[in-house]
């Protein structure tokens, strides 16, 4: 794969091979997001997770101390009380039944998470098939699903973010943007850490952490060592 003349200079800086500790993959990551506009600072979990066992599933939410620095859109469905608290409390879009075919048929993602109240998952459940592969449908273990609307709201906008297995068991989160400072970058990430290994099935036998790498939108990733962080 041909890579461009600033990705290349940009790797430069990074010692193929090596591991770094959390300090100076943070630094390094900074130091590497030098495209034109403020990149995402991303970590991928690799786990040694089977995620084609139920036991084995890993899902879950945590709120980063610092927020991920990204304005998040809050769909909402709710009805009649529950509706109207969802407004008041700062959700971007508040429905119902009546949201359905706008999904549907006219392909509106102008939200970047779904929460709703367990009443209406009989309604969010017919948008399952476009709602799921895009990591958007709402769950009870990621506080997505819950009556209390007012705090999964102030959550969320307080920097809370959903992590979970993807096909090849790697767990991919935002952590902040190149702006951040090294010190709010790192407290996110050991936030996540944590709750990550916290979130170990018991079922997973052997190395729990088998990679794990920081990188920014189009920077190289910064490989951290793995065996520092349980």
């Amino acid at each position: 794969m041909k890579r461009g003349k600033k990705y290349v200079e940009a790797a430069k800086n990074i010692e193929k091979g090596n591991l770094y500790d959390v300090a100076e993959a943070v630094s390094l990551v900074k130091k590497t997001a030098i495209a034109k506009f403020d990149e995402t600072i991303e970590a991928h979990i690799r786990t040694g997770c089977d995620g084609r066992h139920a036991d084995q599933q890993i899902r879950g939410a945590v709120v980063l101390p610092h927020g991920t620095g990204k304005k998040i859109r809050i769909l909402v469905f709710a009805k009649d009380a529950k509706a109207e608290e969802a407004k008041a409390a700062g959700a971007d879009y508040v429905g119902g039944d009546e949201l359905i075919p706008k999904i549907q048929k006219e392909n509106w993602f102008e939200f970047d998470v779904v929460v709703a109240t367990p009443d209406m998952m009989g309604v969010v459940g017919r948008l399952g098939r476009v709602l799921g592969p895009k990591g958007l449908m709402p769950n009870p273990k990621a506080g997505t699903v819950t009556m209390d609307v007012t705090k999964a709201i102030q959550d969320i906008k307080a920097g809370k973010i959903e992590y979970r297995l993807d096909k090849t068991n790697i767990i991919h989160v935002p952590l902040g943007k190149a702006s951040f400072t090294e010190e709010q970058i790192t407290d996110n990430f050991q936030t996540l850490i944590e709750a990550v290994i916290k979130a170990r099935p018991a079922a997973v036998k052997g190395q729990f952490l088998k990679s794990v790498t920081l990188s920014s939108t189009m920077g190289p990733g910064v490989k951290i060592n793995p065996m520092r962080l349980v």
